[in-house]
């Protein structure tokens, strides 16, 4: 025997191991726990709750993000921003493809990535709170996804009636909100969630007249 034993870090071992992380991984670190914390507590929680989850000082915290605004600038990338690939809108106006093919792709892509409770409570706190991040998020999704699905629905739309951003957020909403029923009413999900979708889309294309070779 050596005479070491094992024993776990005191405090102030502890906390020099976490002060040892490479810059990076810290802010990393930060962002990934300021995601689950603003999703528990709202967009009002205090950064120095934050730092004592994170175990480091407040005054660290704001040597990686200078003020609160900068670190929710985070969250929001990404919670929202880096989870939209910039591949979908081409994929979306391909039409080598039917246009239900192309919705059902993008939407049981998309619906996997944002059906979870982080991203469902931080988007409903940032809307009760009046914050930026919901209108810049929609602002960007109208833009760069539903105007194409809308131009594509138009390309295909037979009778009178042609279709208008209204009818794509009905889409849209009626599809999240299978996640906000989860995880924001704290209701069963449906036993499908894919089927659901396809019926949504369904529902959608035949409104138009669009159908499903089409």
């Amino acid at each position: 025997m050596d005479g070491r034993t094992d024993r776990a870090q005191t405090p102030a071992e502890d906390a020099a191991t976490r002060r040892r992380l490479p810059p990076e991984e810290r802010r990393q670190q930060i962002v990934d726990e300021a995601v689950r914390f603003f999703a528990e507590v709202g967009l009002d929680g205090k950064t120095r709750d934050l730092a004592k989850r994170l175990g480091v000082t407040q005054s660290l915290l704001f040597n990686y993000f200078a003020t609160k605004d900068d670190l929710i600038e985070a969250v929001y990338e990404k919670v929202y921003l880096d989870r939209l690939s910039p591949g979908w809108p081409d994929r979306l106006t391909d039409r080598s493809l039917p246009l239900r093919v192309r919705l059902l792709a993008f939407y049981t892509e998309y619906s996997a990535l944002i059906f979870e409770r982080e991203w469902m409570r931080i988007f409903m706190f940032s809307g009760l709170a009046g914050a930026a991040l919901n209108h810049r998020y929609l602002k960007h999704l109208g833009e760069v996804i539903l105007r194409p699905v809308l131009a594509e629905t138009a390309a295909l739309a037979r009778g009178a009636r042609q279709p208008d951003m209204e009818d794509i957020w009905n889409l849209h909403g009626g599809i999240v909100y299978v996640g906000i029923r989860q995880h924001i009413y704290r209701m069963p999900p449906p036993d499908d969630p894919d089927a659901a979708i396809a019926r949504a889309v369904d529902k959608y294309l035949s409104y138009f007249g669009i159908r499903p070779e089409d």
